[in-house]
């Protein structure tokens, strides 16, 4: 059997880039996965590629009432709710005196409400089955300072993973973070861009960054029952760049 077979599996910000890698290594490995994302055509271009495993939803990750149809559209079409990753996430690389109080506003709304969101609306749905795992990716910038605005969001998702999984633990449903570190997205890994990336490259102990499926396989793990006993962690693939 399958590694995720048939568990049902909702992935935010998964019309592209890292979430479309998670999605179809979910598929590859048995699940059911709803791919959520604003993206509308990326999105639905991407569950056509992957078949009748995969369901697109329009989602606006920031709204209540988009997480509450995105819930119960899942659970009509797949049933029981299995694996939430909060994947959906922007970046920002501006100073603090550059940074306007909307900019602020906006990366936190994405980043960290999101992910509360999305933790409040799934918790029902996996308590009344008394299983579940929640993954919600940070970054290492969760673990160690960068830009502001987008660090903090990062900490905050590490610590409302913590909060979450204490209180979600006696319903049988696990919440951890994965924190990865550089990544060869097609975005990054182009022009000027590219060539930045593989001299930092070389000031990571692995001395390369990764390839996205290997941030996959961390979430095909912690979505699996081969992670049965974790909880409440921090799961890190950043080629050893936070240990120096």
């Amino acid at each position: 059997m399958a590694r995720l077979q048939d568990k049902v599996i909702i992935i935010t910000g998964a019309a592209q880039g890292m979430g479309a890698t998670h999605a179809r290594m979910c598929i590859e490995a048995g699940a059911k996965v709803v791919l959520t994302d604003i993206n509308t055509e990326k999105g639905q271009a991407l569950a056509a590629e992957l078949g009748n495993q995969a369901l697109f939803i329009q989602h606006n990750v920031t709204s209540e009432d988009d997480w509450t149809q995105v819930i119960a559209a899942t659970q009509a079409y797949f049933g029981t709710i299995n694996v939430l990753v909060n994947n959906a996430g922007i970046t920002q690389s501006k100073s603090i005196l550059e940074t306007s109080l909307d900019d602020y506003r906006r990366i936190l709304e994405i980043n960290q409400v999101s992910v509360f969101l999305g933790m409040k609306a799934v918790i029902p749905s996996m308590q009344a089955s008394k299983q579940g795992s929640i993954i919600n990716i940070s970054s290492i910038n969760g673990l160690v300072g960068g830009a502001i605005g987008y660090t903090d969001s990062k900490f905050a998702v590490r610590g409302m993973t913590k909060a979450a999984a204490l209180e979600c633990a006696p319903f049988g449903i696990r919440v951890n973070s994965v924190h990865p570190g550089v990544i060869a997205t097609p975005m990054i890994m182009q022009g000027d861009t590219k060539a930045a990336v593989e001299a930092f490259a070389k000031s990571i102990p692995l001395r390369r960054v990764a390839q996205p499926e290997e941030v996959s396989r961390l979430v095909l793990y912690l979505a699996s029952d081969d992670s049965s006993y974790s909880t409440g962690s921090e799961f890190i693939v950043d080629g050893g760049l936070t240990a120096q």
